[in-house]
């Protein structure tokens, strides 16, 4: 099922530790046009009416919930009138072609951006700095780029342990902290592979794998089909929708076309 919202201009997305994503533009209402109404989500999942019947199935309460969601930039509206509601565990795409506002909405629902109007929480959590403590986000172009010249370890090795000032002291120890990130993500290549000779998958994969180091509840990973033929954009699909079992968090991705992800996901946005 598919939440439309109508892009109107792009946002530059602002860096996880700059300031300015947490504050962003004040909340307003355009001067030269009302601000549409967004429509009832029909997510399953989404309250649409009175209370179920005694007895009868209940709606579960949505780990991720956005209700006219919009942003505006200082080139407009980089997206608008976007609701969600994902249960915890669930699989969402947000598709959209390059421009429509996908790694704004994407940050803005990880607690990187402040939206211009409308409503997101994460987990009962609404302010951006408390939806940065429940939700990662794997490689995002401009913000958190590998480096391609580190292997796959080094940046196991970094995210891990430099943060906190500390080095694993024998190598059998470090070789095992490697594969224990890896396998969540069901990732099976040399530790000594520099990032830069990953194919798009695997590089994916891997950001994935970083990100659930911080054991977030809500994982948003950007342009996952980025370099990826048909095919390949199922098998990540797939991977995906196993990853939501097996390390038992809850995802948002985004990519071009949403097509691949048909019958994985459980609610698709498109932009």
């Amino acid at each position: 099922m598919t939440a439309n919202a109508q892009p109107e201009g792009t946002a530059t997305p602002e860096p996880v530790d700059d300031p300015r994503a947490l504050t962003g533009p004040p909340a307003s209402e355009p001067s030269d046009a009302s601000t549409p109404t967004a429509e009832p989500s029909d997510v399953p999942g989404t309250p649409s009416g009175g209370p179920e019947a005694p007895g009868g199935p209940r709606s579960p309460v949505p780990l991720v919930a956005a209700r006219g969601l919009a942003l505006r930039g200082a080139r407009g509206w980089a997206y608008r009138d976007v609701d969600l509601a994902l249960p915890e565990g669930g699989l969402a795409v947000v598709s959209g072609e390059a421009g429509s506002g996908r790694t704004s909405l994407l940050l803005t629902l990880a607690g990187r951006m402040r939206p211009t109007s409308g409503e997101v929480t994460v987990a009962g959590r609404s302010a951006p700095a408390a939806i940065q403590r429940v939700a990662a986000i794997g490689e995002t172009e401009g913000v958190n780029e590998l480096d391609d010249a580190l292997t796959v370890a080094e940046h196991v090795f970094e995210r891990r342990h430099l943060r906190a000032g500390l080095l694993p002291r024998r190598r059998a120890k470090r070789s095992d902290e490697v594969a224990a990130a890896l396998a969540p993500v069901g990732l099976d290549v040399d530790p000594d592979t520099p990032t830069g000779d990953l194919g798009p998958r695997d590089r994916h994969l891997l950001g994935a794998a970083l990100a659930l180091l911080d054991r977030p509840r809500l994982l948003v990973l950007d342009d996952v089909d980025r370099g990826m033929r048909g095919d390949h954009q199922r098998e990540m699909w797939a991977c995906l929708r196993a990853l939501t079992r097996q390390a038992e968090v809850t995802i948002i991705a985004s990519c071009v076309d949403g097509a691949a992800a048909a019958d994985l996901a459980d609610v698709e946005v498109a932009l």
